[in-house]
């Protein structure tokens, strides 16, 4: 099996650009953060404006150890960034990582833009790093972010009880999902339906 490594790369489709987080994002991520005051919800990823300067030296720990590629997300006809998502639980030795710490300023949830991220991160994992499986996982208490996954394709793998921790130190329940090699054309095919879908004239 070839040398396998996790590298920031820029990924770009659809309006949506996926920037590899530097510390230079963190006065963009701090207004994107603090839109809908979403840092408030116990069951997120989003963090407090104060805190994103320790949130990005976390991500950027991360990648430097092989844990963690964390990405900007950036809508291109603003040009403004929207939000943040990253690899993570990355496990070289079988090709497999999980798409998470993924939020969206209020304004561009339950949009294309979502599963143009999506499409991106997946091609990138399944296309150029040929992972065999790529996971998620969300809380039990997030049904909106279950209902998101489950709309990709992804299939529920099942629930890990008392599995991590939440902002509030409250005991999380975890719900898995993954996609496996062999899913991913029929996986890739509903996602460009949706897209297209979205962008055609009316």
């Amino acid at each position: 099996m070839e040398p396998w490594s996790l590298e920031p790369v820029t990924l770009e489709g659809h309006a949506v650009r996926l920037e590899p987080l530097s510390r230079d994002h963190v006065d963009e991520l701090r207004d994107a953060a603090t839109a809908g005051q979403q840092w408030r919800l116990f069951y997120t990823f989003v963090p407090k404006p104060d805190g994103v300067l320790e949130y990005v030296e976390e991500a950027l720990g991360g990648l430097s150890e092989g844990r963690f590629l964390p990405w900007v997300v950036r809508e291109l006809a603003g040009g403004t960034v929207i939000g943040s998502t990253r690899f993570h639980d990355v496990v070289p030795s079988i090709r497999r990582v999980e798409i998470g710490y993924t939020w969206y300023t209020p304004a561009w949830q339950r949009t294309h833009v979502n599963t143009t991220c999506k499409l991106l991160l997946l091609e990138h994992a399944f296309e150029r790093l040929r992972c065999g499986v790529v996971g998620f996982r969300t809380d039990l208490m997030n049904l909106r972010s279950q209902a998101a996954i489950e709309a990709l394709g992804a299939k529920r793998d099942g629930v890990l009880r008392h599995h991590g921790i939440r902002r509030d130190g409250s005991p999380r329940d975890d719900v898995m999902y993954s996609i496996l090699r062999s899913e991913w054309p029929s996986v890739r095919k509903h996602l460009e339906t949706r897209l297209w879908l979205h962008e055609r004239p009316e």
